[in-house]
């Protein structure tokens, strides 16, 4: 599948969705209709029971994405209002991927910066090759990120190491990343795509009531506590147990098997 005129490709193959900005001669700079991709990519592969999981990753080797497409800075976000209708025309695409149901793993390799951090940010796990770098350059830019973003950002990695990468706007390698926890793993560059392939299998392979469920709680915990709907929570875990998932899991469990969820 292509979106927003090929920028964002999306294809699906043993239970695994995988989506690629595809910009490569702008690092994967991302554009209002690449967000407007993205959340149709999405959408997609949510109504597609078959794909447990999803790897969002850019093409090319020398960006994940490099940040938001400063071409259109000018036209688009010259001023507060400006930025303003900016926010609300990207909106559904950023808001699609924190809510997204499915775990999302972010495979990146060289630049992620700004918001395409923010993009990896939002992600439930982050894999990192060798040589990527990271950073937040709004300093650098005269502008501020919102709210959101910068929550995310400082519960993987706490307010001081938040406050150098926004206080300085300064480029970090992958080891400096994964020692705040903003990745979870670096690999070698060539070991990626297969370190990669083996998570999104283990995924997979699991009960997709249970990944819904303990994602949500996660977001939950992270939520403030006025956005907590605790009774959806109970109601995930009680179907999570009352699901024919379950059933099989103790039975593979006993029989020595790898079992086969069904998401029912």
């Amino acid at each position: 599948m292509e979106f927003a005129e090929g920028k964002i490709l999306a294809e699906a193959k043993d239970g695994v969705g995988r989506i690629t900005f595809n910009q490569p001669e702008k690092r994967n700079a991302m554009s209002v209709a690449m967000w407007a991709g993205l959340e149709q990519a999405l959408d997609a592969f949510e109504k597609d029971a078959a794909v447990r999981c999803v790897v969002l990753t850019g093409a090319g080797d020398k960006a994940f994405v490099s940040g938001a497409d400063i071409s259109q800075f000018d036209r688009l976000r010259s001023d507060a209002d400006a930025q303003r209708e900016y926010s609300k025309q990207t909106a559904g695409g950023r808001q699609r991927l924190a809510a997204f149901p499915k775990p999302v793993i972010a495979e990146i390799r060289g630049f992620c910066m700004g918001g395409g951090l923010g993009i990896a940010m939002s992600c439930d796990i982050r894999l990192a090759a060798e040589g990527s770098q990271f950073g937040i350059p709004a300093a650098r830019l005269g502008i501020a990120y919102g709210f959101d973003m910068v929550r995310n950002l400082v519960a993987l990695v706490g307010p001081a190491h938040a406050h150098m990468i926004l206080m300085t706007g300064e480029r970090f390698p992958a080891a400096e990343a994964e020692r705040m926890g903003l990745v979870n793993r670096v690999v070698p560059a060539d070991a990626l795509a297969a370190e990669v392939a083996a998570l999104t299998r283990t995924i997979a392979a699991n009960a997709p009531l249970s990944l819904y469920a303990n994602k949500r709680t996660v977001q939950a915990v992270m939520a403030d506590r006025a956005e907590r709907d605790i009774a959806a929570l109970n109601a995930a875990m009680a179907a999570c147990f009352d699901s024919q998932d379950y059933q099989e899991g103790r039975r593979a469990f006993m029989e020595k098997r790898r079992p086969a969820f069904q998401g029912r």
